[in-house]
C-alpha cells in the first residue's frame, strides 16, 4: 500500500503507474485497517522503524482518503440542486453494454424504465445494434457508429438532434459523437459522447491516447457559449489528475460531488468498483436527480442524471479553471497523442 501510493506519484503515462488512480478507495480502507491492526497489537511501539511504518501507512490513508473524499457525501455539492420545476430538463444514461453481453432484453427494460431523453451506449457492434434501434419508437433521433472492437457507439434521443458528427479525434479506430439537441424551449444542449482506450495489457501500453482524448474534448468545448454535456465510458476515474484537469480545461462541472460516487464498473465485484462512467456538464445546468441504475449483464452499470437548464446557476456555481501550467500540460499531451 506504502509503495503502490508512493508510485501514483510518478508522472509517468505507462499504464502500471496509472493503474494506481483506480483503488485509492480500496487502498485507503486497507490502509485504516492495517494501520489500526498495527496499532491495536502494539506492534507500532517496537522501534523507531516500527514508528516509521505506522506513520506512513497513516499517510497513506490521509493521502488516498484526501484523493477521494469529494465523491463523498461529507463534501459540499459542486452542482447545486434545482431551484425550479419550470425550467427545461434534459436527461442523459450512459451504459457501457459490454460488447459480449447478449441480455439486451434485460437492457432495454431498464433502461425504458429510465426514461431519459438522451441514450448513449457503447461497446456496440452490429448485433447490439439490431437490438437497441427497437428504441427508435420513442428515441426517433439517432447518431450510429457500430464497431466490432468494442469501440462502437450509439445515441438514440427523443429530442431533435441537430449537427450530428461522428469524429475520429486521436485513434482511428476510437470514434467520438458530438450533437446538438433541442430542448423543449428551443435551447441547444452539446453532447458529446466518448469512450477512449484504456491504459491496460492488452488495450494501451500508457495513458497517452487516453488522456489526448479527454483534453482535446475539454479544449474543443472549454469556449462555447451553449450549455454542453460530456458523456460516456472515460475508462478515468472521477478524482484522477487527467479528470481533474479536463475538468480544469472544459470548464465543466461533476454532479456527483459531495453527492457519491456511483461506481459503476466492475459491476460484478462488489469490494472492487470505480466511477469510470461520466455525465459532466456546464454550469448552466443544475440537478435534479443522479442514479445508477439496476444490473443489465454487463460489467458496467448504466448511470443516468437528470439536469435542469437554468442560466442563472453560472453565476452561482464554481467551475474548476486552469492555470498556464495546466494549459501547458494539455497542450503537450493533445500534441504527442496526436503524433503517435
Amino acid at each position: 500500500m506504502i509503495a503502490v501510493t508512493i508510485l501514483s506519484f510518478i508522472p509517468s503515462k505507462a499504464w502500471w503507474v496509472r493503474i494506481w488512480d483506480f483503488p485509492r478507495v480500496q487502498l485507503a480502507i486497507a490502509g485504516a485497517l492495517a494501520f489500526v491492526a498495527t496499532v491495536a497489537t502494539n506492534e507500532g511501539a517496537r522501534s523507531p522503524g516500527s514508528w516509521l511504518f505506522v506513520g506512513a501507512l497513516g499517510g497513506v490513508v490521509l493521502y488516498q482518503a484526501g484523493r477521494v473524499w469529494r465523491y463523498s457525501r461529507l463534501a459540499p455539492f459542486e452542482v447545486e440542486r434545482n431551484r425550479t420545476d419550470t425550467s427545461p430538463r434534459l436527461s442523459v444514461a450512459v451504459s457501457n453494454v459490454l460488447q459480449s453481453n447478449r441480455e439486451s432484453d434485460r437492457l432495454i427494460r431498464v433502461l425504458a424504465a429510465a426514461d431519459a431523453d438522451v441514450m448513449l451506449f457503447v461497446e456496440t457492434d452490429g448485433w447490439w445494434r439490431e437490438r437497441l434501434d427497437v428504441l427508435l419508437r420513442t428515441h426517433p433521433h439517432t447518431v450510429q457508429c457500430p464497431l466490432p472492437n468494442t469501440y462502437g457507439m450509439l445515441l438514440y434521443s427523443r429530442l431533435p438532434l441537430l449537427d450530428t458528427s461522428i469524429d475520429f479525434l486521436v485513434e482511428p479506430d476510437i470514434p467520438s459523437i458530438q450533437a446538438q439537441a433541442q430542448l423543449d424551449d428551443g435551447t441547444t444542449v452539446w453532447l458529446n459522447g466518448v469512450h477512449p482506450r484504456p491504459p491496460a495489457p492488452g488495450e494501451n501500453d500508457e495513458s497517452l491516447e487516453r488522456d489526448a482524448e479527454l483534453l482535446l474534448v475539454g479544449k474543443r468545448v472549454c469556449d462555447a457559449r451553449q450549455p454542453v454535456v460530456v458523456c460516456g465510458d472515460l475508462n478515468d476515474v472521477a478524482w484522477s489528475r487527467t479528470t481533474r484537469l479536463f475538468q480544469k480545461i472544459s470548464g465543466l462541472v461533476d454532479p456527483r460531488k459531495g453527492r457519491g460516487m456511483f461506481s459503476t464498473f466492475h459491476a460484478r465485484f462488489p469490494g472492487v468498483r470505480f466511477p469510470l462512467d461520466h455525465i459532466l456538464h456546464s454550469t448552466a445546468f443544475r440537478l435534479v436527480e443522479m442514479r445508477r441504475l439496476p444490473y443489465v449483464g454487463s460489467d458496467h452499470f448504466p448511470v443516468v442524471a437528470t439536469l435542469s437548464f437554468e442560466p442563472d446557476a453560472t453565476t452561482k456555481q464554481e467551475a474548476p479553471t486552469s492555470d498556464g501550467a495546466d494549459e501547458q500540460e494539455a497542450h503537450t499531451t493533445i500534441a504527442e497523442g496526436r503524433s503517435r
